[in-house]
C-alpha cells in the first residue's frame, strides 16, 4: 500500500520545523531576558522583547502560509490543527514539537521510532518543563511587586510551580494578583493533565511488559 501523497502545507511545515523549533528557543530566550532584565537595564529588556515580538511574527507567518496552502476554510484549519493553533497564541510552547522533530529525523535515517509510551512520557515531561520554566517567569513577573504577595523572588516562584505542578499544594505561597492567579490555573490544570498522562501510560507500560512476559513464560512453570 502506497502513502498518501504530500500536501503543500505538509510540505511547507516539514520544510519549516528545525528552523522554526530554533526561533521557539530564541522565543524562550528573549522571553527570559525580558522578565528578568525588568528591573537591571533598559536595553536588554527591550532586546528580549523584541526578540519576543520578531519570533512571534514568524510563528504568526507559518501558521498563515500553512492555511492558505492548505485550501481550507480556517475555522476546519483550526479544528484540524488544535496544537498548532494554540502554539500561536502560546509561543512558549512551541518546543514541545521537540519529539516530532526527533522522530522526523529518525524516520529520515530509518531507526525505529519510540513507542506509544515513550513518546507519551516525552511530551508529558517537555510540557512540564516549559510549563514551569513560563509559569515561574510569568508569576514572577506579576507578583514581585504586589502588596500582599508570598512569591517575591524567581527561587520563590519556581517552589511555587514545582507544588503546583506536581499537585502538593503546601500553602505556604500562592498567588494574589489576577495575572498571576491566571497563570495559576493553567499550570493546575496543566499539572492534573500530565500526571493523568504519565500515570496512565507508565501503567499500561507496565500491564503490557507483565502480558508479554506471561505469555512468553513455558506452559507449567
Amino acid at each position: 500500500m502506497h502513502a498518501a501523497p504530500e500536501t503543500r502545507d505538509e510540505a511547507w511545515e516539514r520544510r519549516t520545523e528545525l528552523p522554526l523549533f530554533f526561533a521557539s528557543l530564541i522565543f524562550l530566550t528573549g522571553f527570559t531576558v525580558a522578565v528578568l532584565a525588568y528591573e537591571v537595564h533598559p536595553l536588554p529588556r527591550a532586546i528580549g522583547v523584541g526578540l519576543v515580538a520578531l519570533t512571534w511574527l514568524c510563528f504568526v507567518v507559518d501558521y498563515a502560509a500553512r492555511l492558505i496552502l492548505s485550501g481550507t476554510r480556517p475555522l476546519r484549519f483550526v479544528r484540524l490543527h488544535p496544537l498548532d493553533t494554540l502554539i500561536v497564541l502560546l509561543p512558549l510552547l512551541r518546543p514541545l514539537r521537540m519529539v516530532k522533530v526527533h522522530d522526523a529525523v529518525q524516520a529520515r535515517y530509518n531507526r525505529p521510532r519510540r513507542n506509544l509510551y515513550a513518546r507519551v512520557m516525552s511530551y508529558a515531561g517537555l510540557s512540564a518543563g516549559l510549563l514551569g520554566f513560563a509559569g515561574a517567569l510569568g508569576v514572577h513577573h506579576f507578583e514581585r511587586r504586589a502588596p500582599g504577595a508570598t512569591i517575591l523572588t524567581l527561587g520563590d516562584a519556581v517552589w511555587w510551580v514545582c507544588e503546583t505542578l506536581t499537585t502538593v499544594g503546601y500553602g505556604d505561597m500562592a498567588p494574589v494578583t489576577p495575572g498571576g492567579r491566571i497563570i495559576a490555573a493553567f499550570m493546575m490544570a496543566g499539572g492534573l493533565a500530565l500526571l493523568g498522562a504519565v500515570t496512565g501510560s507508565f501503567s499500561s507500560w507496565m500491564l503490557q511488559a507483565f502480558r508479554r512476559e506471561d505469555e512468553e513464560e513455558p506452559p507449567g512453570n
